[in-house]
């Protein structure tokens, strides 16, 4: 664990932002690579702890990786995965989730394992899903154990509790002999952009997947091998962002006209902070207003930005509402409880509903913020930090989940 002191903004932060690539593209263009036809270049892929071990748990299923520079990577597929290794999947859920699939191709056993907290991080309605395929599964959460091999075919799964269930089927169908019809059972399933991320990587690649009340087909037949360019993380390119509003100051990042990600969603949940949001030849550009208004936002489809909006609504100067995200709960820490207990700490005024958080203004003060290993209470925590000077993070390593450099990139945002 390191330490880190957060850096107070001594005025309006002002800047442009360059964020490396998005860890839910990364992870899904380098199952999609392996998968495919034929060898892929990936250009401008995330370079953190989550995708360094989803590259490792490919390599131990037989895909191979040559390194072309520091910003791409030829990924070269298996004539068959090969099972029969552990897979480590750290804190991982893409890797936990998006790996079984395809582990499931083969007889042999393959075991994954996991810090100790991915143990609390529900795996369980993939695997049963899975079983129903024809997979042998030993276990319900991580540590588990399973082997194919599976065919396709009809299967149910509830993926209430994370889309990586529903992603993780949609990405194997094509290769399975019969392909795959996959029924959402919960009628709620959260953060529904990253399964349409999911479905359009497929579909550029050639694949023919398709929905209609809740049902998922995805016709057999091969996965194109592409040439792709990462897009840059939205969800990290909000955080940042957040400190323009934090200051009433102004930040500037590329922007993709188009995009796998939900940018729609980011924009409003910045637009409901009361930013001024300008996008011109390609550029996002965000003004923070001058007194920081409460908000009251569903969650449901981005919960990934609920620490930043919680950090940001700890700052405003009126009341804000937090809806739609129960299912953080089970995320890399129980969240909602997370962010309740730090930022009361603080001085905060906060407070879990069923679903969410009801923030209050209070004034805050120095002391500790703990991150549970979590990189988005990291986040939370150095966002308040510009505001209130004497924050320090337990641990900013936790970062490296997504981006390694965290603390350097942020002091030198508020630096100037």
């Amino acid at each position: 664990m390191t330490s880190w002191s957060t850096p107070s903004a001594p005025g309006p932060i002002s800047g442009d932002l360059h964020i490396p690539g998005s860890k839910s593209a990364t992870a899904r263009a380098y199952v999609l690579a392996a998968l495919a036809d034929g060898p892929s270049v990936l250009t401008g892929v995330l370079r953190a702890r989550d995708t360094d071990l989803m590259r490792a748990g490919l390599a131990a299923l037989g895909v191979g990786f040559e390194e072309l520079d520091d910003t791409a990577v030829r990924v070269i597929p298996p004539t068959q995965f090969t099972g029969g290794r552990t897979i480590d999947a750290g804190l991982s859920g893409t890797v936990a989730r998006f790996l079984p699939p395809l582990a499931a191709t083969s007889d042999a056993t393959t075991t994954f394992v996991g810090d100790p907290a991915m143990a609390t991080r529900p795996v369980e309605p993939l695997l049963r899903a899975l079983t129903g395929l024809g997979a042998t599964v030993t276990g319900t959460h991580v540590p588990f154990a399973i082997a194919g091999p599976i065919a396709g075919g009809g299967v149910d799964v509830d993926s209430s509790g994370s889309s990586q269930f529903l992603s993780a089927l949609l990405l194997i169908g094509a290769r399975l002999p019969e392909g795959l019809v996959v029924r959402e059972t919960s009628g709620h399933m959260p953060s529904r952009p990253h399964v349409d991320m999911t479905a359009a990587m497929l579909r550029e690649r050639g694949v023919d997947v398709g929905e209609s009340d809740g049902t998922w087909r995805v016709a057999p037949g091969p996965i194109a091998a592409r040439d792709a360019t990462i897009e840059p993380d939205l969800t990290n390119t909000a955080t940042f962002l957040a400190a323009a509003l934090a200051t009433g100051g102004r930040l500037s990042t590329p922007w993709p006209a188009l995009s796998v990600q939900p940018q729609g969603a980011v924009l409003d949940v910045l637009r409901a902070f009361g930013a001024e949001v300008t996008v011109s030849d390609g550029v996002l550009t965000v003004a923070g207003p001058a007194d920081l208004p409460g908000v009251d936002v569903d969650l449901h489809a981005v919960s990934e930005l609920t620490p930043a909006v919680a950090a940001l609504a700890t700052l405003a100067s009126t009341p804000s509402r937090i809806r739609g995200v129960a299912h953080i709960r089970a995320h890399e820490t129980d969240r909602l409880a997370a962010l309740e207990r730090e930022l009361n700490g603080l001085g905060g005024v906060v407070r879990q509903t069923d679903d969410g958080l009801l923030i209050e203004p209070a004034p805050l003060h120095a002391g500790p913020f703990a991150t549970y290993a979590d990189h988005r209470m990291a986040h939370a925590g150095a966002l308040v930090g510009l505001r209130v000077a004497g924050i320090t993070l337990d641990d900013v390593a936790c970062t490296s989940k997504t981006m390694p450099d965290f603390a350097d990139r942020w002091s030198s945002l508020v630096g100037g």
